[in-house]
């Protein structure tokens, strides 16, 4: 299903052809080329990218990992074989590694920080992705390091504010999620403040996640659940403006889980670039 996924992004950029390379590279021209980092971050997508280009017949060598660390002139690998097909796909493969490095550069900075204030809280992606690309993001949030959360809706039971207007509390809500839901689902709650973080443990749900809240929030939360003896039957997270600027401070309150919609929706591409080397004949 990825190849599939990986082939259709590539004639949504061939179309009916490339008319230039068609025009100017005689056909069965060889050559040599490599695909060079422009600067410093962390890989994502590499393996995706070998898996284009073999399938085009190309040969891949000289290949960096996922989740390597590059600078500025890194090879991050070679490519050989028919110069058409690796024109053709120059541009799918380097949006590709360009954005899922990118994704995973800043998930691994956002870990960073996140555990220089608290070594155990996990840094978690949300499902604030591009449509048919939710894979691919999740996969270079994992290779930076953090969490991938919830792939779909299927998941786990994340009961939030809608579903309790609709419900009306969040002890009902809980409960007919106890009641309805498989034993191997999880049960998360939307809170905005510590008084229904502790309602919300109290009925049984396993996760309170606190949605745009301060740091100072935060902190009273975990503070208001260990007082009623809840902290250790439940998981804190956080969710909701954060940024690589304030994470370190939403880690230091003592939550468990810091969920960033910023690691895919707002994260920078890295670039790359690929340059034939030599031409083989």
């Amino acid at each position: 299903m990825i190849l599939q996924e990986l082939t259709r992004f590539l004639y949504e950029d061939l179309g009916r052809g490339d008319v230039t390379t068609e025009i100017l590279v005689p056909e069965g021209l060889r050559v040599r080329a490599v695909v060079l980092a422009k600067e410093r971050g962390v890989l994502a997508g590499v393996r995706e990218c070998r898996e284009l280009l073999e399938s085009l017949g190309l040969e891949v060598a000289r290949s960096l990992m996922d989740g390597d660390e590059v600078e500025e002139g890194s090879v991050v690998f070679e490519v050989v074989g028919d110069a058409r097909k690796v024109l053709g796909v120059e541009r799918t493969l380097l949006n590709l590694l360009g954005h899922m490095s990118g994704v995973a550069t800043a998930t691994r900075e956002a870990v960073r920080r996140a555990r220089s204030a608290n070594p155990r809280v996990r840094v978690a992606a949300t499902r604030k992705t591009l449509p048919g690309l939710r894979y691919f993001e999740k996969r270079a949030v994992e290779i930076g390091g953090g969490d991938p959360h919830r792939y779909d809706l299927s998941d786990m039971v994340l009961i939030k504010d809608n579903h309790l207007r609709i419900v009306g509390s969040v002890e009902r809500a809980v409960r007919i999620a106890r009641e309805r839901a498989s034993f191997t689902k999880k049960v998360e709650v939307e809170v905005g403040t510590a008084e229904e973080a502790v309602l919300a443990a109290r009925a049984g749900a396993d996760v309170v996640m606190l949605d745009n809240v301060s740091p100072e929030e935060a902190r009273r939360t975990v503070e208001a659940l260990s007082r009623e003896g809840l902290r250790d039957r439940v998981l804190v997270e956080v969710s909701g403006g954060i940024t690589l600027d304030n994470v370190a401070e939403y880690a230091a309150a003592g939550v468990d889980v810091i969920s960033m919609g910023a690691l895919t929706h707002s994260a920078r591409s890295l670039d790359f670039s690929l340059e034939v080397v030599e031409v083989l004949g």
